[in-house]
């Protein structure tokens, strides 16, 4: 058997990798590439719960010209989440993947509310679960969703697949002498004010003792790495005190 450093999983994809080289919307090789990695993984037999976000189709109030207030954004932005998660779920079920999605905000029309001893079952059984409209509140963003659904189903890491190699002490993409940090603690997360996560996402992980790997999603084949403890990426550790 396969030796796992990590075999429950909470995946943090965000919506505006889905666009791919388009502006808006979602581009269909990207979602075949995320879901050959997520089923990659599950022939290891990792159990994956997956928060996507929305920015691809609506990024709310700091965006928009349009005069909507924070809350309705909000609640604008969460529907976008449904969306990206419906369509990644049409994805890994093309790849034989059995999936459920799980909303904070009730539409069972087309997907189940989040129940937390339902999602449990469901990932022991072998599905993937994909958690969407966020926490089901304004004012938290999906990296908030990503660390409360992490610790409900009791994940044994935050996989943040970005577009970049894992954090760095400035932007890469802006500033080329940039520094890969492969580890660091979440009081350096603080400390130097590096923007992986929101603050309140940071807390709960820290709280809780719960590692946040951020790697590169988009290079076929790291997923796999990552959970079978490869150095790929950065990973934030707790440190005690």
């Amino acid at each position: 058997m396969t030796n796992l450093r990590y075999s429950r999983i909470l995946l943090k994809l965000s919506g505006e990798a889905l666009m791919g080289e388009r502006e808006y919307g979602i581009d269909s090789k990207v979602l075949n590439l995320y879901a050959e990695e997520i089923h990659s993984v599950r022939e290891l037999g990792v159990e994956v719960g997956i928060v996507i976000g929305g920015g691809n189709i609506y990024r709310g109030l700091d965006n928009s010209s349009d005069e909507i207030d924070k809350v309705t954004g909000d609640h604008m932005g969460m529907l976008a989440t449904v969306i990206n998660a419906l369509a990644l779920q049409n994805g890994l079920e093309k790849h034989g993947l059995h999936t459920r999605c799980q909303t904070a905000i009730n539409m069972d029309k087309i997907a189940e509310p989040f129940i937390r001893r339902r999602a449990i079952r469901h990932l022991e059984k072998g599905r993937v679960v994909i958690f969407a409209a966020g926490t089901g509140n304004p004012y938290f963003t999906t990296d908030t969703a990503a660390a409360l659904r992490a610790i409900e189903i009791e994940a044994d890491a935050i996989l943040k697949g970005t577009r970049v190699d894992g954090i760095y002490d400035s932007d890469p993409e802006k500033n080329a002498a940039a520094i890969h940090l492969p580890e660091v603690s979440y009081g350096d997360i603080l400390k130097k004010d590096l923007r992986v996560m929101d603050l309140t996402a940071i807390t709960l992980c820290r709280e809780n003792k719960l590692p946040i790997i951020v790697f590169n999603v988009n290079k076929p084949g790291n997923l796999r790495r990552v959970v079978l403890g490869e150095a790929v990426g950065s990973r934030i550790k707790y440190v005690e005190p």
